[in-house]
């Protein structure tokens, strides 16, 4: 019979070997846990505006049409995006990356969007993306969605991320607060 002590010394000796080769060649990066918020402002062509349009309805129900978004909540429309994104909510900031991806009125009987997208980074600040998707109870003032991943600084990034609308000028601008918390951080 072995005795206790070398199969006490065996035991360590696989959990060392083990937790040093997990992931033989990679190395584990820290991100700093700060607050991100960032801003992103959509502008929506309204078939006068093209040279400021940031977002396009791609899609539409019957009674609708490509340059106004239907009555009834809206619910039908399709739209896609190239946002500029900022840190701070004037339009006209220098913008920190894109927001791109695109937004669908699911709802007949009030304001709800679904929105997938990703917020591109290609400054000195940030590089690669965050990608968010979810569901948009417009109607309400704050509410979260998901963000399900990522590449370059936020590489395979979880979350919760946090948007507000936080100012609107009828059907052609919006602008959300995009309050980011990712898992890795608390």
């Amino acid at each position: 019979m072995k005795s206790p002590t070398s199969f006490v010394f065996f035991l360590i000796f696989l959990l060392l070997i083990a937790s040093s080769s997990a992931h033989p060649g990679m190395k584990k990066q820290h991100y700093p846990c700060k607050n991100l918020v960032f801003y992103f402002h959509d502008v929506i062509y309204n078939g006068k505006n093209a040279n400021n349009a940031t977002s396009a309805i791609v899609g539409a129900p019957q009674w609708g049409n490509l340059t106004i978004l239907a009555d009834k909540f809206h619910f039908g429309n399709i739209a896609v995006f190239d946002d500029p994104i900022t840190l701070d909510n004037n339009f006209h900031s220098t913008p920190v990356g894109r927001a791109q991806g695109m937004y669908i009125y699911d709802t007949k009987n009030t304001y709800t969007a679904w929105l997938g997208f990703s917020f591109v980074f290609d400054s000195a600040l940030h590089k690669g993306t965050i990608n968010f998707i979810g569901a948009d109870p417009i109607m309400v003032k704050s509410r979260d969605i998901s963000v399900v991943g990522g590449t370059g600084d936020f590489f395979m990034h979880r979350g919760i991320a946090t948007i507000m609308t936080d100012s609107f000028e009828g059907e052609v601008y919006f602008r959300l607060r995009v309050d980011i918390k990712f898992y890795e951080c608390w």
